[in-house]
């Protein structure tokens, strides 16, 4: 413990998704961590933004990472957040503690992507309330009552302890496992990567896909053609061009992650990434797809003419048609959104890949040792 029974918890923080979510926790856990301890302690957090994780997933270089980042300032106890899915002979790692030197490291992916602020901030307090509770029992003989880890399991099942090997660093270790973990983490990962931000990124793509829809909406070849469709046509069309969008998004920027590693959890890696990166993807240009539906049908009412769609087609204009020829221009728009998308900055792209955002982490490590060796 720190001097004045005040005791210091860091919250080391991978930069983005981690630190704005430590940040947020950082305001709660003073007075919740010290409601739940009792005993009169007092706690202090920071939040420290760093690439910890550039350049290694490896748990125990890792571990020796943090050890060495909370032997080098006045901390207590180190929480180390990131959201990267980490592995542990074969199962997805929740979080490794180690009461002896006072740290912790908490994967954000497995605990979901539903609530992840309220469940991160409880797994944090779970893990400090525990390596306090050791490091008094140390320093003070047995408390009255140290927190327990039950709590974390129970909450965040399928969450369950695992074995740690003799020469690793932390001694407890919770991790998930089975297809309900893959799904949890995988979930997780999407809810990092957060899609909604990709739709500003495509601005370019956006543009091409109104400017394909505005022309086609006017155009009698497309009213004919949206007439022919059955609903079962319209559903491929909206498959088609939504997966076109999709592959050319990730081809034109690279987002694809090939692993250079043989071994088995690189494997998993390799296809967490990818499973992740196409869901984020997808859930972005689904979102501008039904974009393109509303658009359309809004610049059809405006400038559709009945008589003129009843002349050519030998359909009267009624709701139906007004939706269909807007489902049908959306799969058309999105053709020439996914050719207009190659115009895009790849940065914002990107930003949906865990392997890219590995490789910023990496440059930010490289160019703050940079600035060290100048100073």
């Amino acid at each position: 413990m720190s001097s004045q029974g005040v005791t210091v918890v860091a919250l080391l923080a991978d930069p983005d998704a981690p630190t704005e979510i430590a940040q947020r926790m950082a305001r709660l856990l003073p007075a919740r961590l010290a409601d739940r301890s009792g005993q009169g302690r007092r706690f202090e957090v920071e939040v420290v933004s760093e690439p910890f994780t550039a350049g290694t997933e490896d748990l125990p270089t890792l571990m020796r990472r943090i050890l060495e980042r909370g032997s080098a300032q006045n901390w207590d106890i180190v929480v180390a957040l990131t959201d990267l899915p980490l592995h542990s002979h074969g199962h997805k790692l929740v979080v490794d503690l180690s009461h002896e030197h006072g740290f912790a490291l908490l994967s954000l992916p497995t605990l979901g992507g539903m609530r992840l602020q309220t469940r991160a901030r409880r797994a944090v307090e779970v893990a400090v309330l525990s390596l306090a509770g050791s490091r008094a029992s140390r320093a003070e003989g047995p408390p009255p009552s140290q927190p327990s880890l039950a709590p974390f399991v129970s909450r965040f099942a399928p969450i369950h302890p695992t074995q740690v090997g003799a020469e690793e660093t932390a001694d407890l270790r919770y991790v998930v496992s089975g297809p309900r973990g893959y799904l949890r983490v995988l979930v997780g990962m999407v809810r990092a990567n957060r899609p909604w931000r990709l739709v500003p990124g495509l601005s370019k793509a956006l543009a091409a896909a109104l400017a394909t829809g505005a022309v086609a909406t006017v155009n009698s070849t497309i009213w004919s053609l949206a007439e022919s469709l059955s609903v079962p046509r319209l559903v491929i069309a909206t498959v088609g061009s939504v997966a076109l969008m999709i592959g050319w998004l990730i081809v034109d920027a690279q987002l694809w992650h090939r692993s250079a590693e043989a071994s088995r959890e690189a494997r998993q890696r390799a296809r967490l990434y990818n499973a992740s990166t196409v869901l984020t993807v997808g859930i972005g240009v689904l979102v501008c797809y039904v974009g393109l539906i509303v658009i359309n049908w809004v610049w059809a009412l405006f400038i559709l003419n009945g008589h003129v769609f009843a002349y050519t087609t030998g359909t009267p204009l009624r709701a139906a048609e007004y939706w269909t020829l807007s489902w049908f221009v959306a799969s058309v728009a999105t053709v020439g959104g996914a050719l207009g998308s190659g115009l895009e900055s790849d940065e914002a792209i990107r930003a949906a890949a865990y392997s890219k955002r590995e490789q910023e982490r990496r440059h930010m490590l490289q160019d703050d040792d940079g600035d060290q060796v100048v100073t």
